[in-house]
């Protein structure tokens, strides 16, 4: 079979059956949908109410600008797939659209971490959390994770576009993901595959580190508090937090921590629309049911429509 460096693929992570096509595309589109509204919505409680301008509230709304992203990102090429059975995408599309995946999806990484940090200051220094998490630290952190996220995608998109690939292969995904293309790869793609995994290992376990580090702080410092009543109102400001940070890692985690030789498609396709399509759809919800201020603010904006 023919090898080039810029070929085309096909995206056939899905069902080919049509009888199938057509309920998984209404489902998906559902999905898709709900995850747009509930992310602008949320953003637009955060932008309108000035009582949410604090830090936590600040991280939950890029949170949100990320997720509306990242759903945009691999939902319409697949939601096209389903419609029209025709799954072709360029090899500049598909490197575009693994460039875009991948900055969002170590976004996700570092915003859950920088919001442990937050949740941290806010518990177990108190007094000195509006000294700590001023505004400007606010968004050096958040433009600083923006620009690791960048770095990262960059130099692993260029990674993949050095290798030659098997000409009008498909691709056994719903959208370009590096695993996949890995595997087409006619190309030693030893040194490449050691270097992404070493990449987003350490940017994923120096999150989990920041992250477990911050919340054992913290339950140590809940454990302190005297009264049963102190203890919930501490633990109530993290749950949200904590909901969405099983969702995230725990789909992640079953995906990339294994090399790309020992994948098994249908699972991670499975996998995949959890972290890609439900996870961002679930966020907004997460944190507005479970969030009397954002409530009140989302019962503000209806009334005033």
């Amino acid at each position: 079979m023919n090898c080039s460096q810029a070929p085309g693929f096909i995206l056939m992570g899905l069902s080919s059956d049509p009888e199938k096509r057509q309920p998984l595309f209404s489902i998906f589109l559902a999905l898709y949908l709900l995850g747009i509204l509930g992310n602008l919505l949320l953003l637009l409680a955060i932008g309108t109410d000035v009582h949410l301008h604090t830090p936590m509230y600040f991280f939950l709304s890029q949170l949100s600008l990320v997720d509306l992203c990242f759903i945009t990102t691999t939902a319409p090429k697949m939601l096209e797939a389903l419609c029209t059975g025709d799954g072709s995408i360029s090899f500049s599309g598909c490197l575009t659209q693994f460039y875009f995946f991948a900055v969002l999806a170590d976004m996700d990484n570092l915003l859950l971490a920088v919001m442990a940090i937050d949740r941290y200051a806010a518990i177990c220094h108190p007094l000195f959390y509006p000294l700590l998490m001023t505004p400007w630290r606010c968004e050096v952190l958040a433009s600083g994770s923006w620009g690791i996220a960048h770095c990262v995608s960059l130099f692993c998109t260029l990674l993949l576009s050095q290798l030659y690939y098997h000409t009008n292969q498909g691709i056994p995904h719903f959208f370009c993901d590096s695993r996949p293309l890995l595997l087409l790869s006619c190309s030693d793609t030893h040194l490449t595959e050691v270097l992404m995994m070493a990449l987003f290992g350490v940017l994923g376990m120096s999150s989990v580190l920041c992250i477990v580090s911050s919340y054992g702080c913290i339950f140590y410092a809940v454990a302190r508090v005297p009264s049963a009543q102190g203890k919930r109102k501490a633990f109530s400001t993290c749950s949200s937090h904590l909901s969405v940070l099983l969702l995230f890692y725990s789909t992640a985690f079953v995906t990339y921590l294994k090399p790309p030789s020992s994948s098994n498609s249908s699972e991670e396709v499975v996998v995949a629309i959890m972290y890609t399509l439900v996870t961002p759809t679930l966020n907004p919800f997460i944190y507005s049911l479970r969030n009397k201020d954002v409530k009140s603010s989302l019962r503000r904006i209806i009334n005033m429509e």
